[in-house]
């Protein structure tokens, strides 16, 4: 038996008031209504949305039912409300997170001129007389003027389903309709009646000459007659997602990603994660792991065309004075910390206030006015450790680097890149927008992926970034405790005829003359395993090369040791000979020294191995094309 014939009443014994309510309506002074309807809902604690426009008001608000009352009241004393029909159903919680007073130009977007509700909408059918209707088995067409996503919750039997995505797109839907349905009933609904305001008029206009539109939408049939003819729950826009018949508050949820609704059927699948996922959505690990690199990569192609250190910028880099340092003049600071710059250009720059005050570590402090330096510095200023310079450097530009860096991997822990080379890791001496650590913070910002290891300017391939510290924190010990396993390929000078081979010889922990590491028997251990790949005719071999221990330029100090030095290295040349520890210029030989593969263990505890491509001279015979 239907409600319509019992008279049952509407709703639950829920604390909540839920109305819906639209009126078609000429407006003016929207932005003084606007004002007071914020007023009077703040005071009601009202939530929900209102939208005002020229052409009238659509609302959704809940509240308890003294607040709800009171406001219907005030509406209901304004003239132009004063027939404000409303829909109302109970729950048992405030569907709404705040309250929202939009002003549009349409309450319902249809984008069509010659549709006017305030001078014509169509013949309203009462929800007792579709009832009766359907009963009879009056032949009538019923149009769902809903979305496709609505449509799915629920609708009526045997509803004709335009398969629309946006209300916009019903004109296009209405051309598909057969010719012969221009002369009979059409009965079409909605929500709550307020999109056949306009759908209605405008099948006229089309031709269709008997249309009828169900008064109240969906949410009143349910009020009157329950859910005879009406198969499954109706989409509403809140946060109950659905109600059934009853008008009660359904299990169907909505998917925080693509905003489709999800049946409670669906929500027991393995696919919907709550915020993650559901069932329409849901990509395996592999496919949403390529989409994301493939969009991070196509935002990387902006950020490094042009790259972003060829146009000139005013660029500030930070001189933090070591412990080591305390006690020795600015002068001597500078010469010292930074070498390859001259004294006198040291100088100079101090002079022309190019070396000016920083902040001092930790928390900044403000001077007093008394406290501040005057400018310029003096070179015989006396630095003291953990004190702060900055450096001033207008207009400046950077070499070239290689822009060909790309993300391969992307998902919840790690980043990671195949770098090309030359490209430094980080801001140091010319290099600071030229840099893959700038790079990265323009497509991740706020995120700050973390370096756990490194790689030289001039050595390509495979690095690993971490995306969050608790990450970084797990990953960065499995380097100290020799678990973290990496695989290189080297392309070295010299024909080599043992298929394996190790080096263990020590290297030492400073730096020595034109800052490079050397052979020390008195320094730190290191162990290199090598293996020959291939001979070629030119009297080079690639080398596959795992370093068992991770010191400063490993393996190219060992091959160098070994008499096999790197095809490429401007520091380790040939003969014993040395030369400068230097970025290679874009248009130089590169440096034949290849990160391919690295393994480690991931937050859970899973091995991970992360690799990438061979370099094209590890294919061919010449080094360089």
């Amino acid at each position: 038996m239907s409600r319509c014939e019992t008279d049952l009443p509407a709703g639950s014994a829920g604390s909540i008031v839920n109305i819906a309510a639209y009126k078609f309506v000429a407006l003016d002074d929207l932005e003084q209504r606007r004002q007071s309807l914020r007023e009077i809902t703040a005071q009601l604690k009202l939530r929900g949305t209102i939208l005002l426009s020229p052409e009238g008001v659509n609302l959704f608000l809940a509240s308890d039912r003294a607040g709800i009352d009171a406001f219907v009241e005030y509406l209901r004393s304004q003239p132009e409300f004063s027939d404000l029909q409303v829909k109302e159903s109970l729950n048992d919680y405030q569907p709404f997170n705040r309250m929202l007073i939009k002003i549009k130009e349409e309450i319902i977007a249809f984008g069509i001129e010659s549709v006017d509700p305030l001078k014509k909408s169509s013949p309203k059918m009462p929800a007792q007389q579709l009832h009766k209707w359907l009963k009879e088995g009056r032949p009538v067409h019923l149009l769902d003027t809903r979305n496709e996503y609505e449509i799915e919750v629920g609708t009526f039997a045997n509803a004709i389903n335009p398969g629309i995505d946006n209300f916009r797109d019903f004109p296009s839907a209405v051309e598909q309709l057969p010719e012969s349905m221009k002369q009979e009933p059409v009965v079409m609904f909605c929500t709550g009646g307020i999109r056949c305001e306009k759908a209605g008029p405008f099948m006229e206009q089309a031709g269709f000459e008997q249309v009828y539109q169900l008064e109240g939408g969906i949410l009143k049939y349910f009020e009157e007659c329950g859910g005879d003819f009406y198969d499954g729950d109706c989409f509403v826009f809140d946060q109950r997602v659905a109600v059934d018949p009853q008008l009660q508050e359904t299990a169907h949820t909505q998917c925080y990603v693509c905003q489709e609704v999800v049946t409670p059927e669906e929500q027991e699948s393995s696919q919907y994660v709550a915020g993650v996922s559901c069932p329409r959505c849901y990509r395996e690990p592999v496919e949403m792991i390529a989409e994301r690199v493939a969009r991070k990569n196509a935002l990387l192609q902006d950020v490094v065309n042009p790259l972003p250190g060829s146009e000139p910028y005013f660029n500030k880099r930070p001189l933090n004075v070591p412990a080591r340092f305390d006690g020795q003049t600015l002068l001597e600071f500078l010469s010292s910390w930074h070498p390859q710059v001259p004294t006198e250009e040291w100088r100079r720059k101090i002079e022309a206030s190019e070396v000016v005050p920083g902040a001092r570590y930790g928390r900044r402090k403000r001077k007093r006015k008394s406290e501040v330096e005057s400018l310029p510095l003096s070179v015989d200023r006396v630095v003291r450790g953990g004190e702060r310079f900055e450096h001033l450097q207008p207009g400046t530009t950077e070499p070239d680097v290689s822009g060909s860096v790309e993300i391969v991997h992307d998902d919840d822990q790690f980043v990671v890149v195949n770098k090309p080379a030359p490209l430094p890791l980080h801001p140091s001496g010319r290099f600071n927008r030229n840099t893959l650590q700038y790079m990265l913070q323009q497509i991740y910002f706020p995120e700050h992926p973390l370096l756990v290891h490194r790689l030289d300017a001039n050595t390509s391939g495979v690095l690993v970034l971490c995306r969050k510290k608790k990450v970084a924190r797990v990953v960065q010990p499995q380097f100290e405790q020799r678990v973290v396993s990496k695989v290189y390929l080297a392309r070295v000078q010299g024909t080599v005829s043992e298929e394996t081979f190790t080096c263990e010889a020590r290297i030492a922990k400073e730096a020595g003359e034109n800052g490079l590491r050397l052979i020390d028997e008195n320094g730190q251990e290191a162990v290199t395993e090598f293996e020959t790949i291939r001979s070629f005719t030119n009297g080079t071999t690639l080398l596959r090369v795992v370093p068992k221990t991770g010191r400063t330029n490993q393996i190219r100090l060992h091959l160098w040791h070994l008499g096999l030095p790197i095809v490429g290295d401007p520091a380790y040349l040939p003969d014993g000979q040395t030369g400068s520890n230097r970025t290679l210029d874009t248009d130089e030989r590169p440096m034949c020294l290849h990160a391919l593969e690295i393994a480690l263990h991931d937050l859970d505890g899973e091995r991970r191995v992360f690799r990438v491509a061979e370099p094209d001279w590890a294919k061919s015979e010449a080094t360089q094309d």
